[in-house]
């Protein structure tokens, strides 16, 4: 059988497909060494780049922790609320001194654990709102000895107060609630921040 010999059209077919390759290879090549890896693709460059991304992210894999926010929020929400309820109380002793009859001694009691709740108060404000900022664990433990006594002063504002009126029992009990979600965020901050 006679040997067949390509035409004009294939010919310039197969020579535009040589090009093309050599084309792309040589695109290839110049921008590998452009970029200063071997002209093999995925080379030891690409591994180069997938190591340096791995190593920043080992660094970052144990992020610092953070400052809680939710329990800032209940901090400042319980601060803002502990401030009314030492005006409000205040003014209900007040009432009460004047629409009943009011011992006189225990009218001093009440005054007295009322300030001093106001005074716990600021100071459980103010070791926990730093505790969290700034996460470290002891100003978080003192506030939440502070909740616990503040706490307890709630309590007495609740039951054993001379005169308990209706509002007496709602402000103090609105106070414990938040006080005890303040105290379980706080224990939980206080393990992460341990941890």
């Amino acid at each position: 059988m006679p040997e067949r010999r390509p035409n004009r059209h294939e010919g310039a077919q197969a020579s535009r497909a040589d090009g093309l390759e050599s084309g792309t290879e040589g695109r290839r090549r110049g921008a590998s060494a452009a970029r200063g890896m071997p002209g093999r693709r995925g080379g030891a460059g690409a591994g180069g780049g997938a190591g340096k991304m791995a190593a920043a992210r080992r660094g970052s894999a144990s992020p610092a922790p953070l400052p809680s926010v939710v329990l800032q929020v209940l901090l400042c929400l319980g601060g803002t609320y502990a401030a009314l309820y030492v005006l409000a109380t205040l003014l209900l002793i007040a009432y009460k001194s004047q629409a009943f009859s009011y011992p006189q001694d225990r009218l001093v009691l009440d005054l007295t654990l009322l300030l001093l709740t106001a005074a716990l108060e600021a100071a459980r404000w103010h070791c926990g709102t730093k505790g969290n900022l700034t996460e470290t664990e002891l100003p978080l433990a003192a506030s939440l000895v502070l909740t616990v006594a503040s706490s307890l002063l709630s309590v007495y504002f609740l039951l054993w107060q001379t005169l308990v009126l209706w509002a007496d029992s709602v402000l103090s009990a609105t106070l414990l609630v938040l006080h005890g979600l303040e105290a379980t965020l706080q224990v939980v901050a206080i393990a992460a921040f341990i941890s």
